[in-house]
């Protein structure tokens, strides 16, 4: 007996809210609800989103980066349909996969100096992965990792997640992890000089904030943990497979990790699928003799749709050539954005590489701005960036997010296949809203005092 999903989602599409709010997470409906966004989607392809009206939404936040090469692409779809019409031998567990293998092969012609793989399902089971690897490898305990870094939520990621928002009422968390300053060679050594370190951690370019480190930051870091024996392990989870106009973020600065994590965007927007990769006396640390062979696994980790995704991503970054275009639109839209900050005061900074960029907004210096800005940052820091996303959203049709709690940046995440046409979108759109947010009185404004209100009584009801 077939189950009619269309129908299902023809018949009850317009129930998704009431359903989420009854069975699943009430509150981030309410967010939804308060801010305009409930707009019901109901389908997309490449880079826009389409709701149930038909109107046409541009996403910049590419499901937190896992769209990469858009939504719904035909070459994924058809190869996981090829997986399910085979009727293949999907994990047999006392057997190996054949896509497995074939997947590693041509991921790691990817990854210069890397030689062995582990799957897994997502970023954070990459995280932890990569911490039990780390630390069967040199046989030390302590992790070092970086103030506002993001690794993921489950126990061992959330251990080294350098946001306290997201630490806050969960502890105690894993033992032995050092945080330390980002872009901070100093207090990194003062770190490792014990020679006790298993392993630094770090996202090449953080994506709470979109921080981009200096140039001598990721090279000197690698130094450091080479004379201390400490492994260098690179989160390219959101920023690799293209999305800074490299396939990892650290070709920008020329450095080799000994060990890679990826995710999001391997996926094809379809499948889960997380990576480590890392040196063969890494790995073989771990996986030592045969009776412990399945000392560390993961129980979907090697699924063929999985496998079958992440092939199929692959071949169209290649085929499409979406490195390189992420390098050229993202350099393009990047002065595009830069272009408004000697307009808008504001506008404070804005920054990137390919297509990961970050516009930071800063306390204005006129007064009729100063006062308003002041009003706002006293009902929640950082709600300033709702009243730019609200009017994207609502009156240019554009997605995005602010990159993480009480700051002031919105990051952009787009897919990579955005076009010309999106980028005079994208940058005109921003021009509009930051134009409207220097008018006081006026729409924009009213909007932030809604905004304030809300913030105002949710504090007091949490009280």
């Amino acid at each position: 007996m077939a189950i009619d999903i269309a129908g299902l989602l023809a018949a009850r599409q317009n129930e998704k809210y009431a359903l989420h709010d009854k069975y699943l997470n009430s509150q981030l409906v309410r967010v939804l609800k308060t801010i305009g966004y409930d707009v019901n989607f109901s389908s997309g392809t490449g880079a826009y989103l389409y709701d149930r009206e038909g109107r046409r939404f541009l996403d910049l936040l590419s499901g937190f980066g896992v769209f990469a090469i858009g939504r719904n692409h035909p070459t994924v779809i058809a190869a996981l349909k090829q997986v399910l019409d085979a009727g293949m031998a999907n994990l047999v567990q006392l057997d190996v996969s054949p896509l497995a293998g074939l997947l590693a092969e041509r991921l790691l012609g990817w990854l210069p100096g890397m030689e062995r793989l582990f799957f897994c399902n997502s970023g954070a089971e990459a995280v932890e992965s990569a911490i039990k690897f780390a630390r069967a490898a040199t046989g030390r305990a302590k992790i070092v990792y970086c103030d506002h870094a993001f690794h993921g939520l489950t126990y061992g990621a959330l251990s080294v997640n350098g946001t306290d928002v997201f630490r806050t009422g969960f502890g105690p968390l894993l033992g032995d992890c050092v945080r330390v300053p980002f872009d901070d060679l100093p207090a990194l050594e003062a770190a490792l000089a014990g020679s006790d370190v298993a392993a630094f951690i770090v996202e090449p370019i953080q994506g709470k904030g979109v921080h981009i480190p200096s140039d001598e930051y990721l090279p000197g870091a690698a130094r450091l943990c080479r004379r201390y024996g400490t492994l260098f392990v690179a989160d390219e989870i959101q920023t690799g497979i293209g999305r800074t106009g490299r396939f990892l973020a650290l070709e920008h600065w020329g450095v080799e990790p000994d060990m890679v994590l990826l995710a999001k965007a391997l996926s094809g927007g379809f499948v889960p699928v997380g990576a480590v990769a890392m040196k063969e006396w890494i790995f073989s640390k771990l996986f030592d003799r045969m009776d412990r062979a399945l000392v560390h696994g993961s129980t979907f980790g090697k699924n063929d749709l999985a496998m079958a995704a992440a092939l199929a991503t692959l071949e169209v970054i290649e085929a499409e050539n979406l490195i390189a275009r992420s390098a050229a639109t993202g350099a393009a839209l990047l002065a595009d954005l830069q272009a408004l900050t000697g307009r808008y005061e504001l506008l404070k900074d804005v920054r990137g590489k390919g297509l990961m960029i970050g516009l930071e907004f800063g306390a204005p210096h006129s007064f009729a701005l100063k006062t308003a800005w002041h009003l706002l940052e006293s009902a929640n820091k950082g709600l300033f960036c709702q009243m730019v996303l609200i009017p994207l959203f609502r009156d240019h049709h554009i997605l995005c997010q602010v990159s993480g709690p009480n700051i002031h940046v919105i990051k952009l995440l787009p897919s990579l296949v955005i076009d010309e046409t999106d980028r005079v979108w994208i940058r005109d759109a921003f021009d509009a809203v930051i134009a409207d947010c220097h008018r006081v009185p006026g729409a924009v404004w009213d909007l932030g005092r809604t905004l304030a209100g809300h913030s105002l009584r949710s504090r007091a009801g949490a009280a």
